[in-house]
């Protein structure tokens, strides 16, 4: 009888041992096929993040190479870096909104009794800007003209100018 139970214990174990091992090893290759599974989503999800934003970023001036040429002059003293320049321009534009009239470069008149600043900023090529403006109320949106002078001062000149209707 003590010999009988010892196999009848031997024989379960067994049997346990084997289960045991074919249930982790069956966990093991549903989690490397639900890890390539996420792993190939999120690499298509990054190159779809990624084609968007070349595309977002098509209209600027970092990623036109026509318009940074535009900076590199014949004589090698001429040339402006446009990395410096995009940041430069910038503060020079939102410089402006310190004027107790608002930023002269909205392209609008003070409508109430707050002043026009602009928030955002997008240069887009050697020659234009688009902006966003509000005046806490009402908002809009401005394109803009700059130059970089032989003094390389920056100077602005309002294209086109829209308010968007009050909702």
């Amino acid at each position: 009888m003590k010999k009988s139970l010892l196999l009848y214990a031997f024989i379960i174990l067994v049997l346990m041992n084997v289960f045991t091992y074919m249930f982790y090893s069956k966990e093991v290759a549903f989690e490397q096929g639900r890890y390539e599974k996420v792993t190939k989503k999120l690499k298509d999800s990054l190159a779809s993040v990624t084609t968007k934003l070349n595309d977002a970023n098509y209209f600027s001036l970092e990623k036109n190479e026509n318009a940074q040429n535009y900076f590199d002059s014949a004589s090698s003293e001429k040339t402006v870096q446009y990395e410096k320049l995009i940041p430069y321009v910038t503060e020079k534009l939102l410089d402006f909104n310190s004027d107790p009239k608002g930023n002269p470069y909205v392209g609008q008149d003070k409508i109430g009794e707050n002043k026009f600043i602009i928030n955002k900023v997008k240069i887009l090529n050697h020659r234009w800007i688009i902006a966003d403006f509000n005046d806490g109320d009402i908002w809009g949106e401005v394109l803009l003209k700059y130059f970089v002078n032989d003094d390389e001062s920056i100077s602005f000149e309002v294209n086109q100018s829209l308010l968007y209707p009050k909702q």
